[in-house]
C-alpha cells in the first residue's frame, strides 16, 4: 500500500513538471502580437528558464542529498506555479523574462531527483509510465490555454495552469511522510550512499559524453517541436494561434502514447530496443515532415509521429543510468545528462529563431531531421561504448 501511494505521488509530481513546459509555446503567437516583438525575442524567455535550470540541475545532487527528494520536489513545485502567476501579470517581455528565473530554478532539481529516483527505485516500466504522466501535463496546458485564448486572454491560460500547479504542491506537503520509508532505507545502509562526480570527471568518460550528446539531440527535436510546431502550423498553414494551439495538442499526445507503450514493453523489450524502436518511428516522422505538401493534417500526423517516437528516448536514456555508471554514480551523472537536456532547450529554439527570421519558418522540418540524425549517432556511440566498458570489466 505504502508503495502504491507513493506511485500516485509521483505520477501527480510528473504532471506538475509538464504543465509549464507546453505553455509558452502554445501562448507565444498571442504574446508576439500583444508585445509586438520580433520572431526571435519570446525564445530568450525559454533560454532563461533552460539556462536556470541548467544551473539547478548541476548542482541537483548535492540540494537532494543533503534535503531529500521529497522536500525538494514539493518546495521546486510550488516555486513554479508562483512563477506561473508571474507570467499572467507581465506587461512587457521583459518582466516575462525576469519570472522565468524562479521557473527555471524550480525545475531543474526536482526533474533530476525524481528521475534518479525512479531509476533507481522503480525500474523502466515506471520510468516510462511517469514520463507519460508528464505527456499528461504537457496535454493538459496547450487545452488549457487554446481554451482561454478562445474565451479570454493568454493571461488567463497562466493563472489557470498556475492553480493546477498550486493543487499538486498542496498534493506533495501531503505525502511528505510517503517519502519517508525510502530515505531511512538509505540512512540505515540498506543501499549504498551516493557519490557525487565532478563535471572535469565526467567530461573525461567517454560514455557519459556520448550520453550528453542522444541527451542534447533527442531534447532539441522536443523543444523545437514543441516551440515552433504551433508557430510553423500559423506561417506555413495560415492557421490562427487558436487552432493551432489545438493542434499541437497532437504532438503531446504522440508523446504520451509512445510513453505509455513503452510502459507497457518496458520488461519485455527493455530500454535499448525501445530507444531503436522510438528511433525508426522518428524517422519516418521526419521524413513525413519533410513532405512538400500543402496538407495541414499531413503536418499534423507528422507532428504526432515526432512525439510517439521521441517520446520514449529520453526517458530510457535515463532509466539505462545506474545500469550504465552505477547506482552511486547515477544522481550525479542524471544531472549533467538533464543539464544539457535543458541546454538543448536553451540554445535550440533561440537559434531557430534567428534563422527562422531571416530564411522563414518553413526550415523547421529540416533542423528537426538535423538533430534527429545526432540523435541517432549518440545513442549508437553509448551502446557502443558502455558494451565495450562492461566487457573489460
Amino acid at each position: 500500500m505504502f508503495t502504491v501511494l507513493l506511485l500516485i505521488v509521483l505520477y501527480i509530481s510528473f504532471i506538475a513538471l509538464g504543465i509549464p513546459d507546453s505553455l509558452f509555446g502554445c501562448a507565444m503567437p498571442a504574446i508576439i502580437e500583444e508585445f509586438d516583438i520580433p520572431l526571435s525575442l519570446p525564445n530568450l524567455v525559454t533560454s532563461i528558464v533552460c539556462g536556470c535550470t541548467v544551473i539547478s540541475s548541476t548542482f541537483s545532487s548535492k540540494i537532494i542529498n543533503r534535503f531529500g527528494t521529497a522536500k525538494v520536489t514539493f518546495f521546486s513545485t510550488a516555486v513554479t506555479a508562483l512563477a506561473l502567476v508571474g507570467y499572467s501579470f507581465c506587461p512587457a517581455i521583459g518582466w516575462m523574462m525576469l519570472a522565468a528565473v524562479p521557473l527555471g530554478l524550480g525545475a531543474g532539481a526536482v526533474d533530476c531527483g525524481l528521475n534518479n529516483y525512479i531509476a533507481l527505485h522503480f525500474g523502466g516500466t515506471h520510468m516510462n509510465f511517469l514520463h507519460c504522466f508528464y505527456g499528461i501535463g504537457v496535454v493538459v496546458s496547450p487545452y488549457i490555454m487554446s481554451l482561454m485564448l478562445q474565451t479570454a486572454t493568454w493571461r488567463q491560460g497562466y493563472r489557470t495552469a498556475a492553480c493546477v500547479q498550486a493543487g499538486i504542491t498542496l498534493i506533495l506537503l501531503l505525502s511528505m511522510p510517503l517519502w519517508k520509508r525510502k530515505e531511512e532505507a538509505i540512512a540505515q545502509g540498506e543501499e549504498e550512499p551516493p557519490k557525487d562526480l565532478s563535471l572535469k570527471e565526467m567530461v573525461k568518460m567517454a560514455s557519459v559524453r556520448s550520453a550528453w550528446l542522444a541527451c542534447f539531440a533527442t531534447n532539441a527535436v522536443e523543444a523545437l517541436t514543441g516551440l515552433w510546431g504551433a508557430t510553423y502550423l500559423v506561417y506555413t498553414r495560415g492557421l490562427a494561434a487558436d487552432a493551432a494551439a489545438r493542434c499541437i495538442i497532437f504532438y503531446y499526445l504522440g508523446m504520451t502514447l509512445g510513453r505509455f507503450l513503452s510502459g507497457l514493453f518496458a520488461d519485455k523489450l527493455g530500454s535499448w530496443k525501445l530507444i531503436g524502436s522510438g528511433c525508426g518511428v522518428l524517422a519516418v516522422a521526419c521524413v513525413t515532415l519533410l513532405l512538400p505538401l500543402g496538407n495541414t493534417a499531413v503536418s499534423v500526423a507528422a507532428l504526432f509521429l515526432i512525439g510517439v517516437g521521441n517520446g520514449p528516448i529520453y526517458p530510457n536514456i535515463m532509466n539505462l543510468t545506474p545500469d550504465n555508471f552505477g547506482r552511486s554514480f547515477s544522481g550525479a551523472v542524471i544531472g549533467s545528462q538533464m543539464a544539457v537536456a535543458y541546454l538543448a532547450f536553451m540554445a535550440t529554439p533561440p537559434l531557430f529563431g534567428l534563422l527562422a527570421q531571416y530564411l522563414g519558418v518553413q526550415l523547421l522540418p529540416v533542423v528537426i531531421g538535423v538533430w534527429f540524425a545526432a540523435t541517432v549517432v549518440g545513442v549508437k556511440l553509448l551502446s557502443d561504448r558502455v558494451k565495450k566498458a562492461q566487457k573489460l570489466q
